[in-house]
């Protein structure tokens, strides 16, 4: 079964290069071109596995409907398109549950080569996830943190934790790898699987969340240290702990 997108750009000429570009690829495409019409259609009974959208809409703005669908629990992956070059927009939009950005102009390639590596993360995850609830499930402890990698769940004392598909991946990456100082183009490549150079301030937005919700105290972190000029580290609080290894 093709995945299914939704496109919403109010400029036609966008909606119809993209439409062309993912149904060459096979997916199936849908489109909106206001944010309300957007709305109305990612809340409806066919759902979508992901929403490639505009920022900048007549009426409800693509930072609004972003805000409303992740309110309304709607989990798509979301990738928005800015015109603009400011920080603020971009960052604005992964605060508000936003997957990714890309500015404008772009190149169609690279926008399928970004929809497909969601689409590879998102079938990475589902393939480690176990179908049977009544497994035991598998534990990552750190601290106070619990994570189980085949549930998609996370605690920090004993309180579950409202994480993102890439918060919680991000996370479970972390943890793997703990000790270990990880630059930022590494949990890039890893979390997001981006064929193409992408902005490292995605990973910054991230970290700030997951600081937010993990860290008793943020401006003093116990958990995600910055190694400045290169990246971050999850501590690993364990002496005895040994460091996960890649194969």
């Amino acid at each position: 079964m093709a995945y299914k997108l939704l496109v919403v750009d109010d400029e036609a000429s966008i909606v119809t290069l993209l439409t062309y570009n993912l149904e060459k690829e096979g997916y199936a495409v849908d489109s909106a071109g206001d944010g309300q019409q957007a709305v109305e259609l990612a809340m409806a009974a066919d759902t979508y596995d992901l929403i490639v959208l505009d920022l900048m809409l007549p009426g409800m703005d693509g930072l609004d409907v972003c805000r409303h669908l992740r309110e309304q629990k709607v989990n798509a992956p979301i990738l928005m398109l800015t015109a603009k070059d400011e920080e603020f927009d971009k960052v604005l939009g992964l605060e508000l549950g936003a997957d990714d950005y890309m500015t404008k102009p772009f190149s169609p390639r690279e926008l399928v080569a970004r929809v497909r590596a969601i689409f590879r993360r998102v079938e990475q995850t589902a393939a480690k996830k176990t179908p049977d609830i009544e497994t035991a499930k598998e534990k990552e402890t750190l601290g106070d943190i619990d994570i189980y990698p085949n549930h998609y769940e996370a605690y920090v004392n004993g309180k579950q934790l409202e994480l993102t598909p890439k918060e919680f991946e991000l996370l479970l990456y972390l943890m793997q790898h703990r000790g270990r100082v990880l630059t930022r183009d590494r949990l890039l490549n890893a979390v997001w699987d981006y064929e193409f150079v992408a902005d490292t301030r995605i990973v910054d937005v991230h970290i700030s969340h997951l600081r937010e919700k993990i860290e008793p105290e943020t401006k003093k972190p116990t958990y995600i240290k910055t190694v400045r000029g290169i990246g971050y580290k999850m501590e690993s609080l364990d002496k005895k702990w040994k460091p996960f290894v890649s194969v």
